[in-house]
């Protein structure tokens, strides 16, 4: 007996290592290569994402400017941020 199972398809584009990566733990694992990112993410879905990812970061770096988000421009310019240097 079959049983058929209703997928979607998404097309996504990846960074070629990550293709990479794919292609090597298909040949592995003599799957698809469809089959292993599937895999993957149904594994990694559960993890944090974004934000959750360094919340326990924000806010531990000490010192620098205050108004940093305020005047960004200003504080890379005077470190010469994007000018092009001599070799």
């Amino acid at each position: 007996m079959y049983y058929i199972i209703a997928m979607q398809t998404l097309v996504i584009r990846i960074p070629d290592r990550l293709a990479e990566e794919l292609e090597q733990e298909a040949r592995m694992t003599r799957l698809t290569k469809s089959e292993v990112a599937r895999r993957r993410l149904i594994a990694g879905g559960s993890g944090p994402v974004g934000f959750e990812m360094i919340a326990d970061l924000v806010g531990t770096v000490e010192g620098g400017p205050s108004d940093m988000s305020e005047r960004k421009k200003h504080y890379l310019k005077t470190t010469g941020y994007g000018k092009k240097r001599d070799c």
